[in-house]
């Protein structure tokens, strides 16, 4: 029996050079204009604990620079219920944990940049799992992939709201990958207090300034670069804001 999808795509620009394809209508369509709503803008420059003293903590333990590739990712999921096609997506991190052996396939990805991501992903390589389309949208957990990247079976499921009816089985159009339970964050780290941080890394050059979930928010699966993936985790040393 398939798990809910775990998926959150509004096909981007460069997806509509593949008019044949089938882009699933998902959350994000309207999650992150809603979480934007949702969430108090803070004012630009205001990052309370400073990226600069994150940067001395990483010199003083002797960290290198990282090299700007992806090694890390943040994957969009929904805690509440919403139906699609008479189907109930919702899939929370508690969802994740309750799985045989925390375990669950990522599938219903049905936007080209995010399936190639997805393609990419590497096993071992860990990510955030953020919880989208809600009340308060943010990160919750850390998560790793089990398993590279095969045929999404819901492709061609004809009761399953993501089924593709253009996709092949001989050439099948999109993937998914496994992923498993890692830990919870040490605390819940909010959108707002991420993009109080984006916002003033763009002003002074701090590792935050070019993050994927600010200048493409609906992708549901998003790459960090090892700086953005160690900073955003340093959060959960901090106090609440």
């Amino acid at each position: 029996m398939p798990w809910p999808s775990r998926k959150r795509d509004k096909g981007a620009v460069a997806d509509k050079k593949e008019p044949d394809a089938k882009i699933a209508k998902t959350e994000d369509e309207t999650s992150d204009k809603e979480e934007e709503e949702k969430t108090a803008k803070p004012p630009a420059g205001s990052s309370k604990s400073g990226w600069k003293n994150w940067k001395k903590k990483e010199s003083e333990a002797g960290g290198e620079e990282s090299k700007i590739t992806y090694r890390h990712w943040l994957l969009k999921s929904e805690p509440e219920s919403r139906l699609e096609k008479g189907v109930d997506v919702k899939f929370s991190v508690d969802d994740l944990k309750a799985q045989p052996n925390q375990t669950t396939c990522w599938d219903g990805v049905r936007n080209y940049q995010a399936r190639n991501f997805l393609r990419s992903m590497k096993l071992g390589q860990q990510a955030f799992f953020y919880h989208s389309n809600c009340k308060e949208p943010g990160i919750v957990a850390l998560v790793k992939i089990v398993k590279e990247a095969y045929p999404d079976h819901t492709q061609f499921d004809q009761k399953d709201p993501h089924y593709d009816s253009t996709s092949r089985k001989e050439n099948p159009k999109w993937s998914m990958v496994d992923v498993q339970f890692v830990r919870m964050t040490k605390r819940f780290i909010p959108l707002s207090e991420i993009k109080a941080h984006h916002l003033a890394h763009k002003a002074d050059g701090g590792p935050l300034k070019d993050m994927m979930l600010f200048s493409r928010q609906r992708l549901s699966i998003q790459p960090l670069t090892q700086e953005e993936f160690d900073f955003v985790l340093s959060l959960e040393e901090e106090k609440a804001h």
